[in-house]
């Protein structure tokens, strides 16, 4: 059965976008399927599956009911405002409204050039497809907002990057691609009304509640700063790095959106830096907090017409928003890292003992996610100190801190620990195998049991012990690229 798209984007005005279909390919194949997903959305799978459905999610046919536009939006890249970006190789299909009542985005990520593509080919290569697959859906698992993928298909058709590579289509879906930088478009225009009705839509489709608040517009800035901290304490928390954190890669709605040259820590390091063309360091693993607020802030600037008719009232309006940013990620931040550690979180004590536990994570380089898995095993009683003490060298400093860790986390049950800090995440290279077994010999095997391994990131299993494990110094990946 085809999809039944609701559209509620493509009727605003066309100054929101560009009617664009998708452009069709030689030989599509369907690699990948997302049948949960499907379920979830009320997809049928087998349809999906099909001709029909793997027409559609080529780009060679438009579905019944789909309006496939490429939405504009402005953005600051890298600190430098671009007042024309839009997407130039996205192509939304539309919408769905799901099993939950959720209006759901549904997009394909490179279908072809748009009215925004400049001097882009408006395609996708097999590497950065797959990366976004795995990490979205990682990250769902996770537990963490974010978009999803509900399929991929290779074109038969070749794209040039620094190499002839398959080219390849990703379905996204997303609560919107609704960002920061769509704000901003109007705003750098002087577009009143567009904003006001972009307000109010985000307002009906993410933040209703704002709607009934005296100061809407300001009511909405206060849940997007909200969603936002929350957001970047839990990548924080689980050693995400989103590598790109321009406003137009800031989502409205609160989800993690577009992975691009994304990675996972693996040894512990604030100033930790994969992304290739991060050069300065702007998006390193500890600058994210104040990323995201100067984000916010283009936000709010944007928004600023629309909190007040007179400026200064508007910009002191948008001050006071923006303060609460900080209290909001940190409170987020020790309560999650309280309970990584198995604490109560009540205390100062526990936010110290966090901070220690870090220190000594850095001090050694130890691997993040795994010496935290460590600790949860020895508090859930499935394993002694040694592998712990084994990751930080025998530090003679981690006899006291155990001692005072043991007297706080009896306050709290020994299992749930186990639920907090995960097993598996989509190790750098782990990713960068599975890419290059199916771009060299379209070998897809490592990618499937990697989304294996990934689907229950919490849950010890005895034939996937080597995916919890670091790379060894030949594996280590030390650049991840984007896809344009």
């Amino acid at each position: 059965m085809p999809i039944a798209f609701d559209n509620s984007y493509a009727e605003l005005p066309e100054r929101f976008f560009a009617l664009t279909p998708p452009t069709p390919v030689p030989a599509p194949r369907l690699v990948q399927l997302n049948t949960a997903l499907a379920d979830e959305l009320g997809l049928d799978a087998a349809w999906l599956a099909g001709a029909e459905g793997v027409a559609m999610l080529a780009g060679n046919a438009v579905a019944p009911g789909s309006t496939p536009i490429a939405t504009a939006y402005s953005g600051h890249q890298f600190g430098q405002f671009s007042p024309q970006l839009g997407d130039g190789r996205a192509i939304l299909l539309g919408e769905v409204v799901d099993r939950l009542g959720r209006r759901r985005d549904i997009q394909l990520k490179g279908a072809g050039r748009t009215r925004f593509s400049r001097s882009g080919d408006g395609r996708a290569a097999l590497g950065p497809v797959m990366r976004e697959y795995i990490v979205s859906e990682a990250m769902a698992a996770l537990g963490i907002p974010t978009t999803r993928a509900l399929a991929f298909v290779l074109t038969g058709a070749p794209v040039m990057r620094e190499a002839v590579l398959p080219g390849a289509i990703l379905t996204r879906v997303a609560a919107s691609h609704i960002r920061v930088g769509t704000f901003q478009f109007f705003a750098a225009r002087k577009d009143i009304e567009a904003l006001r009705l972009l307000a109010e839509h985000v307002i009906a489709r993410h933040y209703p509640q704002a709607a009934a608040a005296d100061n809407p517009a300001l009511a909405l800035l206060d849940a997007v700063i909200a969603a936002q901290a929350d957001l970047i304490a839990r990548w924080l928390l689980v050693g995400f790095i989103h590598g790109v954190m321009n406003t137009d890669n800031c989502s409205i709605a609160g989800e993690t959106i577009d992975y691009g040259p994304c990675a996972f820590l693996d040894s512990y390091d604030p100033e930790t830096v994969l992304s290739a063309i991060d050069t300065g360091g702007r998006y390193a693993y500890g600058n994210q907090p104040s990323i995201a607020l100067w984000n916010l802030t283009r936000l709010a600037e944007a928004l600023l017409p629309l909190l007040a008719d007179d400026t200064d009232a508007a910009v002191a309006l948008a001050q006071t928003a923006l303060e609460a940013f900080a209290p909001r990620f940190q409170a987020a931040y020790d309560s999650g890292i309280a309970r990584k550690l198995g604490l109560p979180g009540d205390s100062e004590a526990d936010t110290v003992l966090g901070a220690e536990f870090l220190g000594l994570l850095g001090a050694h380089g130890a691997d993040f996610t795994l010496s935290f898995r460590h600790l949860s095993r020895l508090k859930a009683g499935v394993a002694g100190e040694e592998p712990l003490r084994a990751v930080l060298a025998n530090d003679p400093a981690l006899e006291g801190w155990l001692e005072r860790w043991r007297q706080r986390s009896k306050a709290t049950a020994s299992g749930a620990i186990l639920s907090v800090n995960p097993a598996y995440i989509p190790r750098n290279h782990r990713i960068a195998a599975a890419i290059e077994a199916a771009q060299e010999r379209d070998d897809f095997a490592p990618f499937e049991t990697l989304m294996t391994v990934l689907a229950r990131p919490f849950e010890d299993r005895e034939a996937f012990a080597a995916y919890e494990n670091p790379p060894q110094q030949h594996e280590r990946v030390r650049r991840t690229f984007c896809g344009t």
